[in-house]
């Protein structure tokens, strides 16, 4: 008949393994979070992808322009598929902290080597697409920086040390050693 061996709980070698186990599953239910509301928030990173194209650009092409043509008016397309050779998409993302994100997109299409059709977004000009990215502050009062003679008459007069002068440095001799000894 075979004899078994019961553990008790309470032994020591038991307590030993248990306890900092269970100590530490435990403690991982209460990790100090940190209270950071949306205002709180130091630095977002500006996210820029793709190539702006304002409104000028897009009104410079014309039908019958070469895909050089619209290469060097618009830059490289951010998207020109292999399947679609004939379209070419320019799109534009940024999303700037203090602003709303602004999203263009445009695609211009080919027959051949030269451009047939242009469509997509209505785009901004340059001068509005730059004045959506400057974040508005809110006016402050700055106050004026004025002291009357009555105002300074109650600070006391600062006290400048006069130093004695020294002896007037020698003059510089007018030739110099050479740098190199001379040549044998």
């Amino acid at each position: 008949m075979k004899k078994q061996i019961r553990i008790p709980l309470r032994s020591s070698w038991t307590l030993g393994l248990v306890m900092p186990l269970l100590l530490g599953l435990l403690s991982a239910c209460s990790v100090p979070r940190l209270n950071v509301s949306a205002d709180a928030v130091l630095y977002i990173p500006e996210v820029v992808q793709g190539n702006f194209v304002s409104r000028e650009q897009k009104q410079f092409l014309k039908p019958g322009m070469s895909r050089l043509q619209v290469k060097e008016v618009l830059g490289t397309p951010l998207v020109s598929s292999v399947f679609h050779e004939d379209r070419w998409d320019y799109v534009f993302t940024i999303r700037r902290q203090g602003v709303p994100p602004q999203n263009f997109s445009l695609s211009v299409w080919f027959k051949g080597d030269l451009l047939d059709q242009v469509t997509g977004d209505d785009l901004p000009s340059e001068t509005e697409f730059v004045t959506k990215l400057v974040v508005e502050k809110p006016s402050l009062k700055v106050p004026v920086l004025e002291a009357k003679d009555e105002d300074l008459r109650k600070f006391p007069a600062p006290v400048r040390k006069v130093e004695p002068t020294a002896a007037p440095a020698a003059p510089l001799p007018s030739s110099y050693p050479p740098l190199e000894p001379a040549s044998r």
